[in-house]
């Protein structure tokens, strides 16, 4: 009987991975012609990492800028030379490098979904079936791909803290502690995950259990190597007394009744940045889970379902009340609390909610009739084919694909006919994200970054005052974030991506050209034609098109 289980384990296992390897499939076929996300992806983090390894500076000092954005981009905004990440793309092509790091995270997502639950949550042989469900489907969440492991790690790291906790004394445990930080981000997920952990051992302590130090000691170990590892990081938050445009950034705005809104609406939806799509399955099995708990009275049998339960929501009501404006006197007088994002610890959600999916299954199970046993299967398909439809070749087949979208012919031919070294005229962009002139090897003017000098954005508001002033929402978004330090316009709005089948025409655009010249800038790619170009002491230069584009750029010279 036990051979026959271990024998069964093996086949879910295997399977597991040929449906991850099938989920991946489109980009390992399609390459550079594979549909992928644009918003934090395509639009900012592929395009840095190439503008950091072109640089020169990959190993650069603190100090060290990065001259190819806004005359000098710290070289600290970008992600330390000790990220696994940062160096896939050193080494390889983008595409090569985006797709090998989509697998390494969702096998080790799955690697560390299924070792938590096979020791610590559902340890008997008869739970494999939801072992491997579950594993399989975090697995397959749509995560924000330069987060790596920042939360699809989390279970792993879990796991090994688990062991610790129990007394455990592996070399496995440490180097997963020492592993992980390598392949994620502190301030996208662990800082939280290890602050909760600090929690958990304080807990332990209160209520009796001793010191545990060899736990603490592991905690503290970690947190130590993310030091290490995100020095910059480190630098910029504790040393630097340089002004950066996130101490611009004002999140407290909301009042009570649209922060009560958002609570249920992430407790149902979630967050884009940690995507679980929990809504339609896990959910209402979570929900009957707990009615079963509560007309059953096994509140105490089942006490870890209903602790993350309650955290989960916890979690969803903390990240909707940090926007509540209330925190408006706190943040005026501590102005971490505007610098520093505290709203992520809803970035454990998706741990908790799969793991709260496991064990609701299990409840199920336990206490369903015989003949509705079979829908513990139903719901882990159900979830395997719901999660198969985010796949990103579904979900962005209607944008332009990794080719169209960099265009890397189109801007050849631009580059020729300026026919000029590039570090000798800046750029900025109109209808399209500026990261494709810089993915191009541009020098640009305009950026979307984490953070660069607040005299900067100050300097670039200059050329685009007039169109602020015409609208207040580009104004509101600017000024009180500013971490998309775009050319603006009143008539486009928060609009970047017009492709070249658009009708759109800019019509009564007002820029300051004489502070753009200042700063270096000599042409403008626009996605659309300026009707008014020449009262912008614009000229239009050339139209370029390709058919392996999705832009025509209007390339436009300073007068």
């Amino acid at each position: 009987m036990v051979e026959h289980k271990s024998k069964k384990e093996t086949i879910l296992i295997f399977l597991s991975l040929f449906i991850l390897l099938l989920y991946l499939s489109p980009l390992f076929i399609l390459g550079e012609h594979a549909h992928i996300r644009v918003h934090d992806n395509l639009d900012s983090n592929l395009a840095w990492y190439r503008v950091l390894t072109n640089s020169g500076q990959l190993f650069g000092s603190i100090e060290a800028v990065i001259p190819q954005i806004i005359n000098g981009l710290p070289r600290n905004a970008f992600s330390t030379e000790l990220s696994g990440l940062v160096l896939l793309y050193s080494f390889f092509p983008t595409m090569t490098a985006y797709t090998l790091s989509q697998a390494i995270t969702r096998v080790i997502a799955f690697i560390g979904m299924y070792l938590l639950l096979k020791k610590h949550f559902l340890k008997e042989e008869k739970w494999v079936l939801i072992r491997a469900g579950t594993a399989l489907t975090f697995a397959l969440t749509p995560f924000w791909p330069s987060g790596m492991l920042s939360t699809l790690g989390m279970p792993l790291a879990l796991w090994a803290f688990l062991n610790i906790r129990q007394g455990e004394r592996e070399w496995k445990n440490v180097a997963v502690l020492t592993l992980l930080p390598l392949y994620s981000s502190f301030v996208l997920g662990f800082f939280f995950f290890l602050t909760v952990m600090f929690i958990f051992w304080l807990c332990d302590v209160l209520r009796g259990k001793g010191w545990n130090l060899p736990f603490f000691l592991s905690i503290a170990y970690m947190t130590v190597i993310y030091f290490i590892v995100e020095y910059r990081l480190f630098h910029s938050f504790l040393f630097s007394t340089v002004p950066n445009s996130r101490d611009e950034y004002f999140h407290a705005r909301l009042s009570l009744w649209r922060v009560i809104r958002l609570t249920f609406k992430n407790f149902v939806l979630g967050h884009n940045h940690v995507m679980t799509v929990h809504g339609l399955i896990i959910l209402p099995v979570t929900l009957l889970a707990l009615y079963l708990i509560i007309w059953k009275k096994r509140w105490k049998e089942e006490r870890p379902f209903v602790v993350l339960f309650v955290i989960n929501f916890i979690l969803s009501a903390w990240y909707a009340f940090w926007f509540y404006k209330g925190w408006l006197p706190l943040t005026e007088q501590f102005h971490f609390l505007d610098t520093f994002n505290f709203a992520r610890f809803h970035f454990l959600r998706p741990l908790v909610i799969y793991i709260g999916f496991a064990l609701g299954l299990k409840i199920l199970s336990d206490h369903l009739h015989q003949k509705w046993k079979q829908l513990i299967t139903v719901f882990i398909i159900a979830q395997i084919i719901l999660l198969g439809t985010f796949n990103d070749e579904i979900v962005y087949h209607n944008k332009p694909t990794v080719k169209e979208f960099y265009s890397e012919e189109l801007f050849n031919q631009i580059k020729q006919h300026i026919d000029l070294p590039v570090e000798d005229y800046r750029v900025a962009s109109i209808g399209i994200h500026p990261a494709i002139a810089q993915y191009n090897g541009f020098y640009t003017l305009d950026t979307y970054n984490n953070f660069y000098p607040l005299t900067y954005k100050y300097d670039f508001r200059r050329i685009i005052k007039k169109e602020l002033d015409k609208n207040k929402t580009i104004r509101t978004y600017f000024d009180e974030w500013g971490g998309r330090c775009y050319l603006f316009t009143s008539e486009l709005g928060k609009h970047y991506m017009f492709k070249k089948n658009s009708k759109k025409r800019l019509k009564n655009l007002e820029l300051q050209i004489d502070p753009f010249k200042e700063m270096g800038g000599r042409y403008i790619f626009s996605a659309i034609p300026i009707d008014n170009a020449i009262e912008n002491k614009l000229e239009l230069d050339q139209i370029f098109d390709s058919e392996q584009s999705a832009w025509k750029i209007y390339l436009y010279k300073v007068i």
